[in-house]
């Protein structure tokens, strides 16, 4: 599979990956391994959305938000291995969701990246996964994703 023809055909366009926020770097490789940092949303106008689900948010704006989260982290990776066809699979994901204390659908709105990734990889974007709610995330984001890759 041609990724980049993939995102050609889906009309997607990778975001630009900015520089690290803290000490740390966007993408660790450890043999055929890609570790990807956590990375947040950002906006169709490159603003960051601030706020929790179940208050600020509904689940359809979370997933949006995931998906966006989902577009930087393949920017990750293709900034990482300087071609995407070099990813074998996508082996697990990690999403905090910045929620009330009420909020249960967190699955539903890390499902934005997961879809995501299964569109642009195909069966190759399928993974193991954990989706979780979180008191408060980094600049008040509302999700946070984290993702590992098996790579060639």
């Amino acid at each position: 599979m041609q990724i980049e023809k993939r995102l050609a055909e889906l009309k997607i366009t990778l975001p630009e990956l900015k520089a690290p926020l803290g000490t740390y770097v966007h993408a660790k490789r450890a043999g055929n391994m890609l570790y990807l940092s956590g990375k947040g949303p950002s906006n169709p106008d490159g603003s960051v959305p601030k706020g929790k689900l179940g208050a600020e948010f509904t689940v359809e704006e979370g997933y949006r938000h995931a998906r966006s989260v989902g577009l930087m982290l393949v920017a990750a990776m293709k900034a990482a291995l300087g071609d995407l066809d070099k990813v074998e699979e996508i082996v697990k994901v990690l999403g905090m969701v910045n929620a009330t204390p009420d909020f249960a659908d967190q699955p539903k709105v890390v499902n934005g990246c997961s879809d995501l990734f299964v569109e642009i990889f195909g069966e190759r974007g399928r993974h193991a996964r954990s989706a979780v709610g979180m008191g408060s995330l980094p600049g008040g984001i509302p999700v946070e994703i984290e993702a590992i890759a098996m790579v060639r």
